[in-house]
């Protein structure tokens, strides 16, 4: 047991290898901060010219978008043909915050252009993904002539080759992965196609709107007063669809964030406003889009109806933008209370049921009555919580025969790998290496764990069974300056594939900490021999209060603005024992209880408490902690509620044989 640290996180920290000498190369050429320069290289640039083109994407000469889509012209002339015989277009969007940006986009851009365009967006609940049948038939029903696609499509063999029989054109703008057989549509913008040295490879499906949207604005020469719009549109989408920031990405979004503050389009200055993103920004950040605009964008597809996004993104009328961004605000309420039930219930089932997902290698979770739109969220929740992959399912509501899931993978596992290990046990299913979603019937569910966890087996060890942290460089508090925050926030946009830097500072001293909000944690730190103190959060971390007094933390930099004024804070992302600790800072004694003999020690540096009986079992627990540990061995040990007899007595009457000993503890 006295390996065992219950009051803080798992992680495994993974930290980069320091490379002094490119260091000061790179120093010299960029003239930041060398701690700025080690995060540059951590990304693979390593030359003064690659760092040239990192900092400032717009120095880089990039291909014609005409040049690398090999079907882009001939969707142009789809569009100009279209637009000129008055045929009537209509957009098959997605109910992700990619696909209504996708669609409020060319909406926007074809209506300036003087196009007789409509749309459709599929029901999440009963149509599911993309487009279908039942709308290419309703396409054809009211007139449409002209099938346009944004982030859907590229899988949809049979809607489309039904369009065709029925007469009409068909343009796919997808990104996401190729199937073996391509649909027979008219042209095919995806920039899977293309090759994976091309800038344009990591665009998300607004990405592949905004270009085809560009280019027929241009052909017709009218792309005056539209670029800005359709930019911010572009910022919105790419972002909270999480798509890699890199090549032509970061060099959009990089105007883009700058542009959004002083928004053109009445819905997202009404977004802004209802999610509190501040006014005097000079430019937004990723994180405000990715976690105050997206998830209210996002929260409408889940939960909600997506023509809501739609007019949001497409009014000119101000009173209709903040009408509608109010009805995101409520239904983005309504989603993470939904989160937040469904979080609580699954971890519940893990612990209760119990469900062995360490010895499974992967945690299977499945409840009725849970909400199919959130539970991805969820999913990814768990992940962070148990370092494992999490397959999270709901039955169907009008069938409870039936099961439908989503899935959030870690670093070494392939999602989409492991339900193609299962695919004769699934009905649909989808998705990447980090994610994907799923149905099968409910029979085959206790088959579909077994399998899971064999598949994971053959791609996981124990030690890969903890949250990753990723860590860039270790800094000393004193480093940590407004200046270096500038330097730092100078790189944006952070995301995938550029991820925001991770700094470490070993052997910190806890000062002062408190639980805020909602379940958050406020720290005060500072180091030995040192007068620099700094303020930190770290969010939902409410379970591991109180931390110990001494410990090595990873962290984020973080602006703090107040009354006009800003300085530095720290967004704690992980904690470890501080590896200077020594067993000095045990404290020991004996009590008698009932007759009956115990030993008991307060470890300073981890804050627990531990009390052995004569038989050898202990009881481990963090003082303000309800729950315990009780065992022989860190593996054979049991949850117990130390709020009770005999267990709650224990604890008062060893903390108070060490109190009269004279040993302290902060609480």
């Amino acid at each position: 047991m006295s390996e065992y640290q219950s009051c803080l996180p798992h992680q495994r920290w993974q930290i980069a290898q320091p490379q002094p000498k490119k260091v000061s190369e790179l120093t010299v050429s960029t003239g930041f901060d060398r701690l700025v320069a080690q995060v540059i290289l951590n990304r693979g640039i390593d030359t003064a010219d690659l760092a040239q083109v990192y900092i400032e994407p717009e120095t880089q000469a990039l291909p014609s978008p005409i040049e690398e889509f090999p079907d882009l012209a001939t969707s142009v002339e789809l569009l100009v043909e279209a637009i000129a015989s008055e045929e009537k277009i209509a957009i098959c969007g997605d109910y992700d915050a990619d696909g209504m940006t996708s669609t409020a986009l060319l909406l926007r851009a074809l209506k300036h252009l003087g196009a007789d365009v409509d749309y459709a967006i599929p029901s999440r609940m009963k149509d599911g993904y993309g487009i279908n049948t039942r709308i290419v038939e309703e396409f054809a029903d009211t007139g449409v002539g002209l099938i346009l696609t944004v982030d859907n499509g590229i899988s949809a063999y049979e809607p489309i080759l039904l369009a065709v029989e029925l007469g009409l054109s068909v343009i796919i703008t997808d990104h996401h992965d190729l199937p073996p057989q391509l649909p027979p549509a008219d042209a095919i913008l995806n920039p899977k196609l293309l090759p994976e040295t091309s800038p344009y490879r990591g665009l998300a499906g607004v990405g592949v709107a905004y270009i085809l949207a560009i280019a027929t604005a241009q052909k017709l020469g009218k792309l005056k007063g539209l670029t800005t719009q359709l930019l911010e549109l572009f910022t919105l989408g790419t972002i909270a669809d999480l798509a890699p920031l890199v090549g032509v990405n970061r060099r959009w979004l990089k105007r883009g964030l700058r542009q959004l503050p002083n928004s053109q389009l009445e819905g997202i200055q009404a977004l802004m406003q209802v999610a509190g993103v501040r006014e005097e920004q000079k430019q937004l950040q990723p994180d405000d889009i990715g976690f105050k605009l997206g998830p209210r964008i996002n929260a409408i597809g889940r939960i909600g109806d997506p023509q809501t996004v739609i007019e949001l993104l497409t009014t000119d009328e101000p009173g209709l933008a903040l009408e509608r961004a109010m009805q995101c605000e409520e239904i983005n309420r309504r989603r993470q209370q939904l989160c937040q039930e469904i979080e609580q219930e699954s971890i519940a089932l893990v612990k209760n049921t119990p469900i062995p997902w360490r010895q499974a290698r992967v945690l299977v979770v499945v409840k009725a009555g849970w909400h199919h739109g959130v539970i991805g969220i969820v999913a990814s929740r768990l992940v962070e919580r148990y370092g494992v992959p999490v397959f999270i399912g709901t039955y169907e509501e009008d069938d409870e025969s039936k099961i439908r899931g989503s899935a959030r993978g870690i670093e070494e596992f392939n999602i989409f790998d492991a339900l193609e290990f299962c695919r004769d046990l699934l009905g649909k299913f989808g998705g990447h290496k980090a994610a994907g979603g799923f149905s099968l019937p409910a029979q085959n569910l206790a088959a579909f764990q077994q399998r899971l966890s064999e598949f994971a087996h053959q791609c996981l060890e124990t030690k890969h069974l903890k949250p990753l942290i990723k860590i860039d460089a270790q800094a000393s508090l004193r480093q940590l300056s407004l200046e270096l925050y500038e330097q730092i926030d100078s790189l944006q946009p952070w995301g995938i594939g550029n991820s925001f830097p991770v700094f470490w500072t070993p052997n910190v001293r806890i000062k002062e900490q408190q639980v805020v909000g909602k379940a958050h944690l406020k720290l005060t730190l500072a180091e030995d021999n040192s007068t620099t103190e700094i303020k930190a959060i770290a969010w939902r971390w409410q379970e591991y209060f109180p931390l110990p007094n001494r410990l090595d933390i990873a962290y984020k930099l973080r602006e703090n603005y107040w009354q006009g004024i800003s300085n530095v804070e720290l967004e704690i992302v992980g904690v470890r024992l501080a590896q200077t600790t020594n067993n000095k800072s045990n404290k020991k004694a004996i009590f008698n209880y009932q007759g009956r003999t115990y030993a008991c020690s307060l470890s300073s540096s981890i804050n627990e408490l531990r009390i052995r009986n004569e038989q050898g079992k202990v009881l481990a627990v963090c003082p303000g902690s309800k729950e315990g540990l009780l065992g022989t061995t860190r593996d054979n040990a049991q949850k117990i509620d130390v709020t009770k007899p005999p267990f709650e007595q224990l604890v008062k009457i060893a903390l108070g044989t060490l109190r009269e000993k004279s040993i302290s503890y902060t609480n």
